[in-house]
């Protein structure tokens, strides 16, 4: 499913919902956009929340702790995301104007709330010197099963260059999972393929991907593309690896020809 936001405005703008909007998805996902000196208090009882920072600057509040965090780009400056069990209040205020992504989903689990840093981010660049440079990414994971098994979530961020694939080779996973996209220019567009199905995905808009399928991305020349991806574990079953399609398991080889052979 795929569904363009447009331009944001004031407010929350919801993604998915639990309740409602892409239930299968099994996550409550939006966007606050908040005018400088605007304050929002978040308190799920049975949700868990990752909070991260598209853009702006904020003063996180939260059980006795205070942080300003500042990003001014997406593409070129690693993410802020404050991670929060159940009943924990967080008081988000907008020092400028701000963008901030939302994730939540229900865990009983109680666990130490911590805010993951650039520094803590994990950034790989995949695809480097493979297929000719064709599906060369930086790949984001702020935290997932490694780092935070007591959680339902994981949440991440791929930088995909222009001209260039992402999520390549072809893979799927049991496990439903969102994507969020933005481009470094508002007239940027790419193609975002789930299954048998392909779109053309744009600035602000964001595609469903249920469990079992495959889901390439390509950026179109000219255009840098960012996805927030965000994954729910399943009871019993979460989500620690992406599993590669068959037939394209070939591409893995090193010593994979490439048409046209050099």
């Amino acid at each position: 499913m795929y569904e363009k936001l447009g331009e944001l405005k004031p407010g929350y703008t919801s993604i998915t919902d639990m309740e409602g909007k892409h239930p299968d998805m099994l996550q409550d996902i939006g966007i606050y956009s908040l005018a400088a000196g605007e304050t929002v208090v978040l308190l799920a009882e049975n949700n868990e929340s990752a909070i991260l920072l598209l853009e702006g600057e904020v003063r996180l509040e939260w059980s006795g702790n205070s942080q300003d965090i500042k990003r001014e780009s997406v593409f070129e400056e690693d993410p802020w995301c404050l991670h929060v069990p159940k009943e924990v209040e967080v008081t988000i205020t907008a020092l400028i104007a701000s963008e901030v992504l939302v994730q939540k989903t229900d865990n009983d689990t109680v666990f130490e709330a911590k805010l993951y840093t650039p520094e803590d981010c994990e950034s790989t660049v995949a695809g480097e010197g493979v297929w000719n440079g064709t599906a060369e990414r930086v790949i984001r994971t702020i935290f997932d099963y490694n780092n935070a098994p007591y959680s339902n979530l994981v949440i991440g961020e791929v930088i995909s260059y222009p001209g260039r694939w992402s999520s390549f080779p072809p893979h799927h996973h049991d496990q439903p999972e969102v994507y969020y996209y933005r481009f470094n220019k508002p007239q940027g567009f790419g193609c975002a393929m789930v299954g048998p199905e392909a779109y053309r995905v744009e600035h602000n808009s964001y595609i469903t991907i249920p469990g079992k399928l495959d889901h390439p991305q390509a950026t179109a020349p000219g255009y840098a593309m960012y996805f927030c991806w965000m994954i729910r574990h399943l009871q019993n079953n979460p989500w620690t690896d992406r599993i590669m399609e068959e037939e394209h398991k070939w591409l893995l080889d090193p010593n994979a020809k490439i048409w046209p052979e050099k």
